[in-house]
């Protein structure tokens, strides 16, 4: 059977019982190539896929899912859903409203190339790698790709799906010179095959790990930082715990209680955007049914929305934002999609310290109090000359950092999130930044 098959016996069966239902099915495409000494070396082809159920009995919310497509096997998971809701405290718990969602294809002919073009992308990568003799060992030269496909519908009158992909180059590499060994990896991601430059991001790769051989130890002091944009990605995953309505839902965000207040500084316009064309994760609709849109969660400094599903909406007196978030094995939940930090005009040059890599940040960052101590690396410019830096740790509250943030870059760098979703982000600077070092 189908996933729309399924999702069809399970919403009929549904209704036939009375049920307030939900059905969301998935499939999921997993294909990566290695290269090895400059050829392909290794393929793995894997998929997954199923159907999860959300039921609401009295007011209350039950779940179950299955890879089982037989009627057997839905009417077992529908079931199973029924009791896990009866088990449920009281709630006032109901699903969304809805209409049709439409038939949308994100990835027309994104990932359509033959394998062995693909192949070719991993080997391209893996030979520019190998042509800087500082290269001590290459960990991986890879080419990846990832398709889904959801079906999503509901007794409630949702009913949609949709289809979408990406495609990526992923460099991993040791480099040494002299003594100095570095570690790191480089990450491109696309909507479509056909805009990866494997020879470019190979020479990335080589650029950015390289230009940290030879890095000296960090005076402690009190110095300008700026930002660079994957250092940038990592504080906005950091905020988006203090965004998200599920966590205000629950009394952990920092930000309750300061919708139109000022919590960035001027500069600072952050938007999440489902609708972005071409975005790694974009998409038509959340995993309850509502449409996509462009939301402005800051502008110019001022904190405009949290990101809601309409549970937690409801939970806070709030709207939905269409930022429900599930799989077919998971519960509700709420999550960013293209997270971007609009560009600004630029960071003018000058002494301080240019953070380029922030190691642990989750395990040294308290997302509910924005207290952030890591270790990192960088490169310092003092008195016009600029030299790597490392062996230093880097500390901040996020929140106060947003509100000092005096330049904002106007090149941006998009890369997928932890988790999922993707941010897109230029360089922050920010003066008077605490760094612990020699």
């Amino acid at each position: 059977m189908s996933f729309k098959a399924a999702k069809q016996w399970l919403l009929n069966e549904g209704r036939r019982r009375g049920l307030e239902l939900e059905v969301l099915g998935s499939s999921q495409r997993q294909l990566e190539i290695d290269a090895v000494d400059g050829k392909a070396a290794d393929f793995n082809l894997s998929t997954r896929g199923g159907v999860g159920v959300r039921v609401v009995v009295g007011g209350k919310v039950g779940y179950a899912s299955t890879e089982d497509l037989a009627p057997e096997a839905l009417a077992w998971t529908l079931d199973e859903a029924v009791e896990n809701a009866e088990l449920q405290p009281a709630g006032r718990a109901a699903l969304p409203a809805g209409g049709a969602l439409g038939r949308h294809d994100l990835l027309d002919e994104g990932l359509s190339a033959e394998l062995a073009a693909k192949a070719g992308a991993a080997v391209e990568l893996h030979r520019g790698l190998a042509q800087d003799e500082r290269v001590q060992s290459i960990q991986y030269a890879r080419y990846s790709e990832g398709q889904i496909d959801v079906e999503l519908g509901s007794t409630t009158g949702v009913d949609g799906s949709y289809r979408a992909g990406t495609a990526a180059v992923i460099a991993g590499l040791v480099m040494r010179e002299g003594e100095s060994v570095k570690q790191g990896f480089e990450y491109d991601a696309k909507g479509d095959f056909h805009q990866l430059e494997p020879g470019r991001t190979a020479l990335r790769a080589l650029d950015q790990i390289g230009r940290q051989l030879g890095a000296r130890p960090l005076i402690t002091g009190r110095r300008r930082a700026i930002f660079e944009p994957q250092v940038v990605g990592s504080l906005l995953q950091l905020l988006s715990y203090a965004l998200s309505g599920k966590t205000l839902a629950e009394g952990k965000s920092a930000l309750a209680g300061k919708l139109g207040e000022r919590i960035a500084a001027e500069n600072v316009t952050l938007v999440d955007d489902a609708t972005r064309h071409g975005g790694l994760a974009s998409r038509p609709f959340d995993a309850e049914g509502t449409p996509s849109q462009r939301l402005v969660v800051i502008e110019n400094g001022t904190f405009r929305s949290f990101l809601h599903n309409t549970d937690t909406a409801a939970r806070t007196g709030q709207s939905t934002t269409g930022h429900a978030k599930r799989d077919y094995r998971s519960t509700l939940g709420v999550a960013p999609t293209n997270l971007i930090l609009e560009p600004g005009s630029g960071i003018s040059p000058g002494d301080g310290v240019l953070v380029t890599d922030l190691m642990g940040v989750h395990a040294g960052a308290n997302p509910i109090t924005g207290d952030v101590s890591v270790q990192a690396m960088g490169l310092e410019t003092a008195n016009g000359e600029t030299f790597p830096v490392d062996d230093f740790a880097v500390s901040f509250n996020l929140f106060e950092l947003l509100l000092r943030v005096e330049e904002v870059g106007a090149e941006v760098l998009e890369r997928p999130a932890a988790g999922g979703g993707s941010v897109v982000v230029p360089s922050i600077a920010v003066a008077d930044v605490s760094f612990a070092g020699k």
